[in-house]
């Protein structure tokens, strides 16, 4: 999923993200509270309405956001007390409080208000944080079908989904999955994670994630959008995923390729009039040469970031794209033993 935090992908056009294949966007409820506000959003009819979008949206419950800012964050059982950082204004959420903002909001998938706690962390702290994080979801899934009527929730397609926590123990995490399967949820996320922790020590704590999971319903790994993470986690029985690294390293003039990396602003494609990634199909590899590109990302010109934007968002949506052909297909273990073994799979 595009990820569009304060209800726009960066660098892209409605359109054009439906023209790559994207189905799904997320916003963060945290930020469209602050600007332009929840009751705005809701006026425009929602958030597909007022970003012009006419597919699906996700909104995370903001959770992570402001736990990433401990400094101003006064957190208690009951909910979490946050300074803006638009103006200093102190606010305080109850999951009452963030379900209200969310419903506002209008998007199709919610995530609960949670507790994410950083890496590293002292294992006494990850454990409140889950049993926290548990009991906040209890509380939004009672004020999401009270304030609207199960079946009309429904009806509507806001479906919630809980947050499993537990950092990097398996026992943790077990312990969540095991809270929020008793309280049940139409899907599930996995937080917690791209929060600084070892590659493989995050692959070895969600494997036994993705075994405990209910299998018919979704599981969503936040924050993951590595195209190696993407494909080992979906062998792990991930379904869903988003990331601004797509969008935030073309930014930065870098381009995802059947390369590896590639940083434009290096000299050795000052004269290369080869595609960006002859491989890649997309409408910027097709157009465009790397010399071309490489000019507009020295010069700062916004161009450049919009063509690596394109690229980069198509190449992971093309990417798990063609798993879902190779899952379907039954072949998806030799899909993903051919990547572990091409230029591609490097760690981004």
């Amino acid at each position: 999923m595009p990820v569009g935090t304060r209800g726009t992908v960066k660098g892209m056009l409605p359109d054009g993200l439906g023209e790559l294949g994207a189905q799904v966007l997320l916003a963060n409820a945290y930020h469209l509270y602050l600007r332009p506000g929840a009751d705005v959003v809701e006026r425009a009819g929602g958030l597909s309405a007022f970003m012009n979008w006419p597919h699906a949206t996700l909104t995370d419950s903001g959770g992570f956001q402001i736990f990433s800012l401990a400094d101003t964050v006064q957190l208690d059982d009951d909910g979490v007390t946050f300074r803006s950082v638009v103006d200093g204004s102190w606010h305080r959420w109850t999951p009452e409080d963030n379900m209200a903002v969310q419903q506002q909001l209008g998007a199709d998938i919610i995530m609960q208000l949670d507790q994410c706690p950083p890496y590293p962390a002292e294992k006494d702290a990850v454990a409140v944080a889950v049993r926290r994080s548990a009991e906040w979801a209890r509380r939004c899934k009672a004020t999401h079908e009270q304030a609207q009527g199960l079946a009309q929730a429904q009806a509507q397609g806001q479906a919630l989904f809980g947050i499993v926590q537990g950092g990097v123990y398996k026992d943790l995490r077990q312990e969540s999955v095991e809270r929020l399967c008793e309280i049940g949820f139409p899907g599930y996320g996995i937080g917690g994670y791209s929060v600084g922790e070892p590659h493989a020590l995050m692959l070895e704590s969600l494997a036994p994630v993705c075994t405990a999971l209910p299998t018919d319903v979704p599981r969503y790994l936040m924050g993951v959008g590595n195209p190696t993470t993407v494909l080992e986690a979906i062998a792990l029985g991930v379904d869903m995923f988003d990331c601004v690294l797509p969008t935030r390293t073309a930014r930065m003039g870098t381009a995802f390729s059947s390369e590896g990396r590639l940083n434009l602003r290096n000299a050795r494609f000052a004269s290369d009039m080869g595609p960006l990634d002859p491989e890649c199909p997309c409408p910027v590899c097709q157009g465009y040469s790397r010399a071309y590109i490489r000019h507009l990302v020295n010069m700062k010109e916004m161009l450049g970031a919009i063509l690596l934007t394109t690229h980069n968002l198509f190449y992971l949506l093309d990417l798990t794209a063609r798993a879902r052909v190779a899952l379907e297909q039954g072949t998806f273990a030799s899909f993903l033993s051919e990547w572990r073994a091409s230029p591609a799979a490097i760690d981004y």
